[in-house]
Formats: C-alpha cells, sequence, structure tokens
C-alpha cells in the first residue's frame, strides 16, 4: 500500500517512515522541503494520487496562539480535502494526551481543533495521542528557565520514548481505522519536577531548579491529572534511566 507520512523528516516522521519500509510499504516522506506543504497546499493532490494512507505528524513552526490555531486548522482541511479527492482510505495523526483539560495553552486548543476537524470529516481515521517524549527534557527545561532558575511544574505526567511511539504509530498505520482515539503512555508516573531535575543532574546543568506549582506548559498550570493518560492506555516499556542511560553511551562512544 501507498502511504504518505506528512512530516516525514521530523523526529516522529522521519522514524515512522523508516519503519514502515522495512514492511516493504511504498512510504512517501512529504514535507515542504520536499515540494508538499499541508498548510498552504502545495503538492497535496499530486503527492496523494493512489495513495490509501496518509499519516499526520507536522507540526507548527510558531506556538504562538493564533498561528498555531490557523497551522493545524488550515493543514487539516486542506488534507482532508486533498484526500477526499484522491480516494485515501485512513487518515492518521498524532496529538497529545490531555490536550482537552488543558484549554489556557494556545497549543492544545489547536490540537483540540484538528481532532474535532478530523472527527467530523467524514474520513475513516485514527488519532494517537502520546505523552510528552524523553526527548523533550531540554525544551521543557529552557521553556521553563528564567534566569539562572529553572521553574517546573511538580504536577505528574508519564512520558515516553519517542521511538516506543513510533511503533504504536506503525502498528495503526496500515491497520483498518479505529475511528476513534487511543492514548499511548510510557511505563513510569512521575512529577515533571523530578524528570528534569534527573536531566540537569545528568548532564551536569548548574541551573537551579525550582519546584513551582504555578510554573506554565504550554502556557497551562498543570495538576496531576493534567497530562496523564486515562484508562487503559498502550504503554512503553523503557524507563526514562535507561532511555537516558543509552543516549549518553551513544554520544560517548
Amino acid at each position: 500500500m501507498k502511504i504518505v507520512v506528512i512530516g516525514g523528516t521530523g523526529l516522529i516522521g522521519s522514524n515512522l517512515v523508516n519503519k514502515l519500509l522495512r514492511h516493504d510499504h511504498t512510504v512517501v516522506a512529504a514535507s515542504p522541503a520536499s515540494g508538499v506543504n499541508s498548510f498552504t497546499g502545495e503538492g497535496l493532490r499530486d503527492t496523494l494520487k493512489n495513495t490509501d494512507i496518509v499519516v499526520d505528524v507536522s507540526n507548527s513552526p510558531s506556538f504562538e496562539d493564533k498561528a498555531v490555531l490557523d497551522f493545524f486548522q488550515r493543514s487539516t482541511m486542506n488534507l482532508l480535502t486533498a484526500e477526499a479527492y484522491a480516494g485515501v482510505k485512513h487518515h492518521v495523526a498524532m496529538s497529545v494526551v490531555g490536550a482537552e483539560r488543558l484549554p489556557e495553552s494556545g497549543y492544545l486548543r489547536a490540537k483540540i481543533a484538528q481532532e474535532e476537524l478530523i472527527k467530523e470529516s467524514g474520513m475513516p481515521y485514527s488519532i494517537l495521542r502520546s505523552t510528552q517524549f524523553f526527548e523533550f527534557a531540554g525544551r521543557i527545561a529552557q521553556a521553563g528557565t528564567t534566569g539562572e532558575e529553572v521553574h517546573i511544574s511538580p504536577a505528574e505526567f508519564q512520558p515516553i520514548a519517542s521511538d516506543e511511539v513510533v511503533s504504536v504509530l506503525a502498528e495503526i498505520v496500515p491497520g483498518a481505522p479505529l475511528n476513534t482515539t487511543v492514548e499511548v503512555a510510557g511505563p513510569v508516573r512521575m512529577p515533571m519536577y523530578e524528570f528534569i531535575r534527573y536531566y540537569l543532574n545528568a548532564t551536569e546543568d548548574p541551573r537551579r531548579l525550582v519546584s513551582d506549582e504555578h510554573a506554565l506548559y504550554f502556557g497551562a498550570e498543570l495538576n496531576d491529572g493534567s497530562l496523564v493518560p486515562g484508562e487503559n492506555p498502550r504503554l512503553g516499556k523503557i524507563k526514562y534511566e535507561d532511555w537516558f542511560r543509552a543516549q549518553l553511551a551513544t554520544t560517548q562512544s
């Protein structure tokens, strides 16, 4: 079958493309660099000819509230319209666990808008909501930095290795549309503060970590129920400490 991965050169997209290719699918890694732009519509109709499945793992270049909403709404509408024209049989999209519980976040409001467009389109679909990736630790720390202090929420979350998210996607993509939303999360629930503490210690970062219940994540304050999965999520097996040690060993070898 022919599968087009929108955002196919990013962290999730590039790994997903490689995994799908190993199963002998015809896979197109689509991105603005390859002449396919879901936001403008450039190249979509030609690329989606004879396509069975479209996977959307693209992301907005700007996280400003209006810009990110515009990106996900326009990109999703362009994709769904082009897919209907091409006869695509399955639309798969990535989203974020807990997005509906944090309306203060412009980014997460935009992800909910994206989900609603997909559900209302009539296109057979599957939506995979993931918790935060291990790879985001540095980005989360930087977003919480003021001067030499890193302010991080003590709220619980359940981060996951991106490779395990890709493995779940690779199962969902060639299968029958689920026409629902499923969740994937890491094996261990922990305070975000402890997650960042481990990262700062392991990287010998001199910034001072501050546990701050008012610290913002994508513009929203968190509580222990904000970013954790609901009932029966798919769970990864890799623990953060083991993943981080493996990353350090790879960079040092």
